[in-house]
């Protein structure tokens, strides 16, 4: 994490958790979510304006990336200084690109060793690397499909639905904490 998040954190280490304001969709890209995009529904629901607005900036985007980590239960956040944001994952935690020399890459920009290569049922490819689970980007499925052809990587089946429970991460943490409010 950034210098200065460490700070912010240390000076304020009481600011209350932010959910349901940030998400990540399946091609890797971060979304902002306004309260009119929460009142459409989940934003992995697939309803009109619920993704809220993609997040263009650069220097925004490597700062989220820079400070995006993991809790204890499985809950992926963006820590804003002293504030906790919960990232709501449209697919995974981790989204991979495949490199032209077969190096993997996350969204985020950290190179990753792959230990697993799995299949799910709708023909989406995941890979569980030293860094978690992640969805391979649309735009690297010839990459890949030329590493499984070579013999480097042999997929395994695998259920989307086992993926959160197998791997330990929430896709929804806002869901949760709704669920858990009742």
């Amino acid at each position: 994490m950034d210098a200065i998040v460490l700070q912010a954190m240390a000076k304020w280490p009481n600011v209350p958790e932010c959910h349901g304001w940030l998400g990540l969709s399946a091609q890797g890209d971060w979304y902002l979510r306004d309260a009119q995009a929460q009142a459409c529904g989940g934003f992995a629901s697939g309803q009109p304006g619920a993704r809220g607005s993609r997040i263009e900036h650069a220097g925004l985007i490597a700062f989220i990336g820079r400070n995006y980590a993991c809790d204890a239960g499985g809950r992926w956040f963006f820590q804003n200084g002293p504030q906790r944001v919960f990232v709501e994952l449209q697919a995974t935690p981790w989204i991979w690109r495949i490199e032209a020399d077969g190096a993997v890459l996350s969204h985020t920009g950290l190179a990753a060793s792959v230990r697993e290569v799995l299949l799910d049922e709708s023909g989406l490819l995941y890979l569980a690397t030293d860094l978690g689970l992640g969805l391979v980007h649309s735009r690297d499925m010839l990459l890949a499909a030329s590493a499984v052809e070579q013999g480097l990587w042999s997929p395994q089946p695998v259920l989307a639905a086992d993926l959160s429970k197998r791997y330990g991460f929430m896709a929804s943490p806002e869901q949760a904490r709704l669920n858990t409010a009742r």
